[in-house]
């Protein structure tokens, strides 16, 4: 029996033949400690196993770790309503369930506990962060993919702050998007078909609409034989494909320097001989990079960008690249923008807690006019509110021929018949 199924079968004795899940919350570190000890002695004995002491110690460790590093917040962590935790100081927990922000009854005994257990849970994150009085703020991920950031005093007035946004491991297919009434049937086809068809697109919206989760979702779809690179500040995406090579930001070291940022892995990531590029975040000049590296053939690019609207998010791009401080005017800089982005997808968090892809919006150059027109191929009509909150609506289809139909047919990709009402494209586009 190697390590990993002798680690899976203590886990697996101490939830079926003990009554460890009902008094873990309840005991000390040090009493978690005897009771796991008592437990792996049994099932030694019980199983005829001879564990090498150092082998135990660690799987203690482990398991103690594992519990005790989340502290009075474990059951938020645990349950599956709680999209995410906010933590202002030791007496004010928030959670969101269902869209909805609501204050808890759980509290840290004081701020050194809670300051203790982000300080565990950042050591077991794996990702070499550190955080404290010269350094107060940070992001990292958890094991299982949530998403964590923390800011301490002296910057923080309210004692240590710590927010986790959950990662949502039950929405991992396009009918759970469809299930959750994120889009229609139509607008699912489209987007799986703007997949394999290597359009480039760039989901925006709020803090917290749902832009990872509908792009990993989405990215369930990309080739197999494709080479893919993802960047990001912290990891949150999780493709399923073989072929993914994962490059990650780092900040700068307790002297203030060794700064790798998103801008530098982009550009190393276009000699790493990409099939597919995917940018967790862009919020600065890498968005340049980013459009003259489509402009030269690195097609099927996906990104993220914080936005209220398909048009905030255009603008938004604009002045990423004119943050580089390059020599073009805006109109042009448009232009490189609209013939690079095919399109936008914009996601909203409604009232009634469901997140919804409120627009699908083609961007294209009208020749005619010299301008940019940003036209939605779906959005989301708003009818009615309920009683009980719920908001009615439905999503209209625009049926004339968007500016990247021609790319569906140069890689094979085939819509359904009928998807628009004409199979030509206007010269404009």
């Amino acid at each position: 029996m190697n390590e990993k199924e002798l680690r899976a079968l203590v886990h697996r004795y101490l939830i079926e033949r003990t009554d460890f899940l009902i008094k873990k919350d309840k005991m000390s570190d040090d009493q978690m400690r005897t009771f796991i000890d008592r437990a792996i002695t049994d099932l030694c004995y019980e199983k005829e196993i001879e564990l090498p002491t150092e082998l135990r110690m660690s799987l203690i460790r482990d398991i103690v770790s594992a519990m005790v590093s989340l502290g009075p917040i474990r059951s938020l962590i645990e349950d599956k309503d709680v999209t995410e935790i906010m933590i202002n100081g030791a007496n004010y927990v928030y959670v969101q369930r269902q869209g909805v922000i609501e204050r808890t009854n759980v509290k840290f005994n004081s701020n050194q506990e809670l300051t203790h257990t982000i300080q565990k849970l950042l050591s077991n994150s794996g990702s070499n962060r550190r955080v404290d009085e010269s350094s107060p703020y940070v992001d990292f991920s958890l094991a299982d993919g949530s998403r964590v950031n923390v800011i301490l005093p002296p910057v923080s007035l309210t004692g240590p702050v710590m927010t986790i946004r959950k990662f949502a491991s039950d929405i991992t297919t396009i009918d759970d998007l469809l299930n959750r009434q994120m889009l229609n049937k139509e607008m699912a086809v489209l987007l799986i078909s703007a997949m394999k068809a290597k359009l480039n697109v760039v989901f925006c919206g709020a803090t917290g609409t749902g832009k990872t989760t509908a792009l990993n979702v989405l990215s369930r779809h990309i080739p197999e034989k494709e080479r893919i690179i993802t960047i990001e500040d912290t990891p949150e995406l999780r493709l399923l494909q073989e072929h993914v090579v994962t490059l990650q930001a780092k900040p700068a070291n307790i002297e203030g320097k060794g700064t790798i940022s998103i801008r530098d892995l982009f550009i190393n990531s276009l000699r790493m001989r990409p099939d597919r590029i995917i940018l967790g975040e862009v919020r600065g000049i890498e968005m340049l990079d980013l459009i003259q590296s489509i402009s030269s053939g690195h097609a099927g690019s996906l990104a993220i960008v914080h936005a209220e609207s398909p048009e905030d998010c255009f603008n938004r791009m604009v002045t990423m690249m004119l943050m580089s401080g390059i020599q073009l005017g805006t109109q042009e800089i448009q232009k490189q923008i609209a013939r690079a982005i095919d399109l936008l997808a914009h996601i909203e968090l409604f009232p009634d807690g469901v997140r919804r892809i409120t627009n699908l919006t083609d961007i294209r150059f009208d020749k005619a006019s010299q301008k940019t027109v940003l036209e939605d191929v779906f959005f989301f009509k708003q009818q009615n509110i309920l009683e009980d909150g719920r908001i009615v609506g439905q999503w209209i289809k625009n049926s004339r021929c968007p500016s990247f139909y021609k790319k569906f047919a140069k890689r094979f990709v085939k819509l359904p018949d009928g998807f628009f009402s004409a199979d030509v494209i206007s010269e404009d586009s």
